[in-house]
């Protein structure tokens, strides 16, 4: 696989407004490990491997275990996860998928349970940044770090 372009030279000044806008999430109200499952769970659902590697590592450099990290994608199925970061996940995934039925009534009255309503401003808005990051790596085929050059 080759990348297409490379979307940061092609536009730096929308690209210098995303990694303000990345900066600003980064410093928000919400729990940095949260953040990094919310990009993973987003990145995994979109197909993006470059944001997929990239938020793994990220993670792991923070702190998150290696187990949490390989169950993100069945997060349901495992007592890994607290109830707020079960709801932000359930909220990853109506939001990433908002065009399939958009984000019920029930699943926001849920989010409220756990977030006040500024925290939950933060998660969508950092739901929006990591969504934009896919679409840009998945369309122009951005390509993840590969140990020792090793592309099989």
């Amino acid at each position: 696989m080759e990348p297409r372009l490379n979307f940061y030279a092609e536009a730096p000044e929308l690209m210098n407004a995303q990694m303000e806008l990345k900066k600003a999430v980064d410093k928000s109200v919400l729990e940095k490990d949260l953040i990094h499952l919310v990009n993973l769970r987003a990145s995994q659902i979109n197909g993006c491997s470059y944001c997929v590697d990239m938020h793994s590592r990220e993670a792991l450099e923070n702190g998150e275990s290696e187990h949490r990290l390989f169950l993100v994608s069945a997060w349901r199925e495992s007592p890994l996860f607290s109830a707020r970061e079960r709801a932000a996940l359930a909220w990853t995934e109506k939001v990433t998928l908002i065009s399939d039925g958009g984000v019920p009534d029930a699943l926001y009255q849920e989010a409220l349970g756990h977030f006040s309503k500024r925290e939950l401003t933060h998660l969508t808005v950092a739901l929006g940044l990591i969504n934009t990051f896919n679409r840009l790596c998945v369309s122009f085929r951005a390509i993840h770090a590969v140990p020792d050059g090793r592309q099989d």
